[in-house]
């Protein structure tokens, strides 16, 4: 039974269909199958999950750019040099490809001695103008010897090659983020071809990956986690949670550390609020918690550990910073021969690494303490423990976080960690759902998509389901068409990077959580309307307000579904439970068919936290939560200046629907609101004008 502290707060299971895992006659998967119909693009993007196969639909690409798009060489560049192995060579032709996937030993610097600080990438720039004055193919580096390599060998030197940036989330359109420069002015010099991928195109630290400008010349390749799990032979659910604890999370942590799961356990960084300041001490005491320790194996480095039910345990130490043992380890670790070894290793235990390109199928459990430096970390870590693997039916995520304590600066800090990590679990709802595709109500039926028995009809179904893909048709009465070309791109391909600013704005998550004063549209119109000015000022308004829909919409229907899932995990019975699994999709569909005349106006009025904070108030102790609603209800702040604009800007919509602007005296607590908007930009503009 599971604590009652640890309950999830996402559970999603999938059908299981195989599809996602199946190759066609080339060897191609359906993401890179996908992928590999736009291999003419001279800028591509793919956007896909871990394990999806991002690496081989590289490859696929690279391939035929170099031997039939008179490309010259490739440059495969990765974060750190333990992803290199993913890049090794591939015998493709095996499969039914026309080519195999070869890199001279001596052009995978990801290989050569020294590891990923900074003098080493330095020192591997010499090779890089070796290989683009050698005949070779293709050659795998670091983002680092990139970033180096560019800068002493200019843009030029790199003419007609393809540029493969892997975990390209690390590209910032940031002036001081290197790489995001030198980028940059690739696409700008327009002679090289660009392969950017990610797992979690969004940054988690407000910045935008590329400017709009530049993101526009990409042709984008999207295949969502529902596709991908979905598709899934073996995995058919996926839980992820937060469990919070008090004193030190070494004695609470055997609550949701299961030794009969594959787990990889991250630690907290040393500075954080969670670190008890020694992390070889903070192993050694999860070590002794699940079992009596009897030495290493001396040649994977592992430690062996004998469980109280007798079973011996082999925990892999990434922590320690002997570079010899580390080294050991992570050796032991990337064997190609031990892949398909589910008794290989059983506990992983890391800091820094086993996050991006880590790839051990066998992960069942991925078990963060403290919150991580982005929620693109999160969903990394996540990823972990979503690749399919022979009796391998259900995995999960958990974030331990500390409870507040009596000290006014400790519930702060803890305050910040739990919105965190209550936006990362309404992201990660967003990202594991159907997509969404949102028209205006009674633009009948599409074809792929299934709507029920009868079929399509216009008064009793507003809702479609296209099970291949995993795409949500849902009419809206009042819904604004966008008009642009981008405006139409960012509907269909950024609504998760839309409601991830949403959902990471501070003030936005503490409003909705406690302030019981709080109209929802003020988030859902004001909050919202100003963070996609923000992000897309160049948008025309009626584009900025379509944007604005859809991202409400996503977020707020499927926390409504959610909220079916929710109310099941901690009140229902089994049965009630296992049909919670499901919720997340089967309750998306169930509340538009049950809202017929489903309008804007509705979904505006749905608090997108509501259901956030009632799992919120079942895994967390009543007097840490009335302490965090109280430090939260002093921080109350004044209405701003922009706030108020917004507000009377929708103040003039009402006029023109109404023949009227809104009442301060209303019963309609959103008509006082704009209201207010409207006396206090009167306020200024008189106290200005009475200023001269």
């Amino acid at each position: 039974m599971a604590h009652p502290n640890s309950i999830p707060s996402v559970s999603v299971s999938y059908a299981g269909t195989g599809a996602s895992t199946k190759p066609n006659e080339l060897g191609m998967r359906v993401m890179q199958e996908r992928a590999f119909e736009r291999r003419g693009e001279q800028f591509l993007l793919i956007k896909s999950p871990p394990a999806s196969g991002k690496s081989r639909a590289l490859m696929f690409i690279a391939l035929d750019k170099l031997y039939n798009q008179h490309m010259k060489q490739a440059l495969i560049v990765v974060p750190e040099t333990s992803i290199g192995a993913s890049f090794a060579d591939e015998p493709l032709s095996k499969f039914g490809f026309w080519a195999d996937w070869t890199v001279v030993p001596k052009w995978n610097l990801c290989n050569t001695p020294g590891g990923d600080e900074p003098r080493v990438a330095r020192g591997k720039v010499k090779s890089v103008k070796a290989f683009l004055e050698s005949a070779d193919r293709a050659l795998v580096c670091t983002h680092a010897t990139f970033r180096f390599a560019v800068d002493e060998l200019g843009i030029e030197a790199f003419d007609d090659r393809v540029i493969a940036v892997d975990e390209f989330h690390h590209v910032s359109a940031n002036s001081d983020n290197k790489l995001g420069s030198q980028l940059a002015q690739f696409i700008a010099r327009n002679k090289v071809h660009i392969v950017a991928m990610t797992g979690s195109y969004f940054r988690g630290d407000g910045e935008p990956v590329l400017m709009s400008e530049d993101e526009a010349k990409f042709d984008t390749v999207t295949y969502t986690y529902y596709e991908q799990l979905n598709g899934y032979e073996y995995l058919k659910t996926l839980d992820i949670g937060y469990f919070f604890y008090s004193g030190s999370y070494v004695d609470d942590i055997l609550k949701v550390l299961d030794s009969t799961q594959k787990t990889i356990v991250h630690i907290p960084n040393v500075n954080s609020r969670e670190s008890t300041s020694d992390k070889i001490k903070e192993v050694e005491h999860i070590i002794e918690a699940l079992g009596e320790w009897k030495g290493t194996d001396p040649a994977t480095g592992f430690h062996l550990v004998e469980a109280a039910d007798g079973r011996m345990l082999k925990i892999a130490d990434l922590v320690d910073d002997d570079p010899v043992k580390r080294q050991r380890v992570k050796g032991a670790l990337q064997n190609p021969a031990e892949r398909n070894n589910r008794d290989f290793v059983d506990i992983i235990i890391a800091l820094g690494m086993a996050k991006e390109g880590f790839d051990w199928i066998w992960c069942e459990h991925a078990l963060t303490v403290g919150y991580r430096s982005s929620l693109t970390e999160i969903i990394q870590i996540i990823g972990r423990a979503t690749r399919d693997a022979p009796g391998k039916t259900r995995s999960r995520f958990t974030n331990l976080i500390a409870e507040p304590d009596a000290s006014a600066e400790a519930v702060t800090d803890a305050i910040n960690d739990t919105l965190k990590a209550i936006a990362a679990s309404l992201l990660m709802e967003q990202v594991l759902a159907p997509r969404f595709n949102f028209v205006p109500r009674n633009s009948g039926p599409m074809p792929d998509f299934e709507y029920g028995e009868g079929g399509y009809q216009y008064d009793k179904g507003n809702i479609g389901f296209d099970e291949t893909t995993g795409e949500i048709q849902i009419e809206i009465k009042g819904l604004v068409m966008p008009e642009s070309h981008e405006g139409k791109r960012i509907c269909r391909e950024d609504l998760n990077e839309v409601i991830t600013a949403f959902v990471q704005d501070k003030v936005t998550l503490e409003r909705g959580m406690f302030d019981t004063e709080m109209v929802p549209e003020e988030l859902t119109q004001v909050r919202m309307g100003k963070i996609v000015k923000d992000k897309y000022p160049d948008l025309s308004a009626n584009d900025q307000e379509a944007v604005r829909q859809r991202a409400v919409a996503a977020l707020n229907i499927t926390q409504t579904a959610s909220g079916a899932a929710a109310a099941a995990m901690f009140g229902g019975t089994t049965a009630d439970t296992i049909k919670a699994n499901t919720a997340l999709i089967d309750g998306v569909r169930k509340f538009a068919m049950d809202v017929r005349d489903l309008d804007i106006d509705l979904i505006d009025r749905i608090n997108p936290f509501g259901a956030a904070y009632s799992i919120l108030a079942k895994s967390m102790s009543e007097e840490s939560l009335k302490q965090v609603a109280t430090v939260i209800a002093g921080k109350k702040i004044a209405l701003s200046y922009d706030e108020a604009r917004m507000l009377a800007e929708r103040a003039l919509t009402f006029k023109k629907e109404r023949g009227r602007l809104p009442s301060i005296t209303s019963p309609d607590p959103w008509e006082r609101k704009m209201a207010e908007g409207v006396a206090f930009i009167a306020r200024k503009r008189a106290e200005a004008a009475a200023n001269g």
